[in-house]
């Protein structure tokens, strides 16, 4: 008897801090993409909380290895709401703009030698801070404000900077949540992290720059009103 041939499912992975890593929660932008792409693609959830681009590019080898990368079909990379922090009030996270745009090339470069392109590659930027909410965070916690939304704008630009010079597709959250001075406060949960209004907003615009690279993927499985009732075999385990 001939042996089976294991289905497997491409992968989205969405690597970052803790805006991706909440991203699979109730109405999470995480979650929005996997259900639309169900039964096409697995939507791989690779975010750590707190971490900056120093660690991150540490740690992407350990994420995605080169003898698991056939199969993917796109990448996001989402730092620099803990690399904007102030560094006379959170050295800890603080990464200095200019490592953090090295950093960021250093990621794209690293998934390129090991077999993802430029093309399946994205950037997100920071979103901007309220300052205001995200400073009463920061009171509850026993610190001083600790980040700008005119810093956080800052590594905005350099990660737009480096997409370009890495050959990569950017989201711009900072500005575009900014366009045509709308209240962006409404996107943010705490000052900081995303509303379900802003994960609205995430998942709308990232869906923009990933349908092109998923719309070939195929419907995994038969629709179960094809498949053969009688001798099902015939339409689950044939190849597709």
């Amino acid at each position: 008897m001939s042996r089976l041939k294991t289905l497997i499912w491409p992968q989205v992975i969405l690597f970052g801090d803790s805006i991706t890593q909440n991203s699979f929660q109730v109405n999470g932008w995480g979650s929005g993409i996997a259900d639309k792409l169900a039964r096409k693609c697995d939507v791989v959830n690779r975010g750590l909380s707190g971490y900056n681009s120093r660690w991150g590019r540490i740690v992407l080898p350990r994420i995605v290895h080169q003898d698991e990368l056939a199969n993917i079909s796109a990448v996001t990379v989402f730092f620099g709401a803990n690399d904007c922090a102030l560094q006379d009030k959170n050295p800890q996270q603080h990464v200095p703009l200019h490592e953090y745009s090295e950093n960021l090339k250093a990621m794209s470069s690293y998934l390129a030698k090991a077999g993802v392109p430029a093309g399946k590659v994205i950037f997100i930027t920071p979103p901007p801070i309220h300052e205001a909410a995200w400073e009463k965070e920061c009171k509850l916690k026993g610190c001083p404000l600790n980040r700008l939304n005119s810093v956080a704008g800052q590594y905005a630009q350099a990660c737009v900077q480096a997409a370009t010079q890495c050959g990569v597709d950017v989201l711009d959250l900072w500005t575009l949540m900014q366009k045509d001075g709308q209240d962006f406060t409404v996107y943010l949960s705490d000052g900081l992290h995303l509303s379900e209004k802003g994960n609205q907003f995430m998942m709308q615009h990232l869906w923009k720059l990933l349908e092109s690279r998923v719309a070939h993927l195929p419907f995994i499985l038969p629709y179960w009103g094809d498949v053969d009732a009688g001798v099902p075999e015939n339409s689950l385990l044939c190849d597709q």
